[in-house]
């Protein structure tokens, strides 16, 4: 029997270990990671447990992403503690406000994330990672405390769904659609503690923002993981780019999936996620006049440089309308200046958005985007649970970046044809 690529993967950290989904394994990690919010649990237990060294300072990072810039006292010893940490230990990989970016775009944008990598950090989405050919999971801080000395993880190996896309994506389409209308088939559990491999002609096609995008979202369908098998596109990409030696793997023509799904998207709508659930992915079409009080272009999962380009196609000498506030936040620092470089920004600041230094912000209800009682926000961000952007009776809805910034213009959900048809 044939093994999937998070199979290899996982055997060759594991030392000979059996992995064989359903065994407990201990798997030496490439790389780890914690942010503002997670890595202050994992540095209080790591001092606690009497460690004094890390086990190699230059793999591992810690981004402060989620409150950047600080928005008051709590979060600024949130970040102190990390820069503390950093400088104790000469982290190599640690990034000051004006220089960070959102975590899971600047990882893979640094080179610090590649092909065959296993890595785990204190944060749901570490999945993005997958997107480059890699086991990429989130972890408790209190296991991400034990990576940080011993540099290993305490894991269980998973089963594995095989997702094949056929067909040709419409116009609008892109891996935010994908991802959403997966999770809209399976639902929030149906890939619980499981390997989501995306593959097919589609996907072959599909551009590395737009990879990142759909295994960013992995977790919302409860995934341990999600991967695509590398190929020409994740060659390219890290060519030059990555940091360490790539290994490319793939799966087995006989590798054994515990579930498969084969889906032609050639006539496949762009999706809108209603509250409270990702799950609850439709065609744009079925929210059709849905008005809305606040719109987000941006986050780990959708603040690359093509979905800045999409929204500003659409931006473009139009504003927005006047009873919508327009957040626009790319996701790096080199994405921002690419931006500017290409007239992005002045196309949102002219649209009337206010755009932002690069920061999770308002994706967790932290700051710069606060839902007060009753708004309703549409946004590229990765969650609607409730209360998830600000108050319990505010509201979320999902979706790509060419949606969101034509709704801006309306005012209220927007098929982006009724701009640009």
């Amino acid at each position: 029997m044939g093994a999937t690529i998070t199979e290899k993967i996982l055997a060759a950290h594991c030392e000979g270990q059996d992995v064989t989904p359903g065994a407990y394994v201990m798997a030496k990690v490439d790389f780890c990671l914690g942010n503002d919010i997670t890595a202050p649990i994992a540095i209080e237990q790591f001092e606690k447990s009497g460690f004094e060294e890390v086990f190699d300072r230059s793999r591992i990072a810690l981004v402060p992403d989620h409150f950047t810039p600080n928005k008051d006292i709590k979060t600024a010893t949130l970040c102190k503690q990390l820069r503390r940490f950093a400088r104790k230990h000469d982290i190599e990989h640690y990034w000051e406000v004006g220089r960070v970016g959102i975590e899971h775009a600047l990882l893979p944008e640094q080179g610090l994330v590649g092909p065959g990598d296993l890595v785990v950090g204190a944060d749901s989405h570490t999945c993005t990672y997958g997107a480059l050919g890699a086991v990429s999971t989130g972890v408790g801080s209190t296991d991400l405390a034990a990576c940080f000395a011993t540099g290993e993880v305490w894991l269980r190996s998973p089963e594995s769904m095989k997702f094949t896309f056929r067909g040709r994506l419409p116009r609008w389409v892109g891996g935010k659609d994908l991802i959403l209308y997966t999770i809209g088939r399976i639902g929030v559990d149906g890939a619980l503690y499981r390997a989501m491999e995306f593959c097919g002609p589609v996907i072959e096609t599909l551009s590395m923002d737009g990879r990142l995008t759909m295994c960013n979202m992995a977790i919302e369908a409860g995934g341990m993981s999600g991967i695509v098998p590398p190929d020409e596109v994740t060659r390219d990409y890290c060519e030059g780019r990555l940091k360490r030696e790539a290994r490319y793997l793939r799966s087995d023509e006989d590798a054994k999936y515990v579930e498969t799904y084969d889906w032609d998207v050639s006539e496949l709508s762009p999706q809108v996620a209603a509250p409270f659930l990702p799950s609850n992915a439709a065609p744009v079409e079925e929210f059709k006049g849905v008005e809305i009080d606040q719109v987000v272009i941006g986050s780990c999962t959708n603040g690359r440089i093509s979905d800045l380009r999409e929204a500003a196609r659409i931006l473009e000498g139009r504003t927005a309308a006047p009873s919508v506030r327009v957040i626009v936040l790319p996701a790096t620092r080199r994405i921002y200046r690419q931006a500017l470089d290409e007239g992005l920004i002045a196309t949102f600041i002219e649209a009337e958005a206010a755009v932002s230094t690069p920061t999770c912000g308002p994706c967790l209800g932290g700051h710069m985007g606060v839902l007060a009682a009753g708004e309703r926000a549409l946004t590229t961000t990765n969650r609607n649970f409730r209360g998830r952007m600000g108050h319990q009776t505010s509201e979320v809805y999902l979706c790509g970046p060419a949606v969101a910034a034509a709704s801006a213009v309306t005012g209220r959900i927007t098929h982006p044809d009724e701009l640009e048809g």
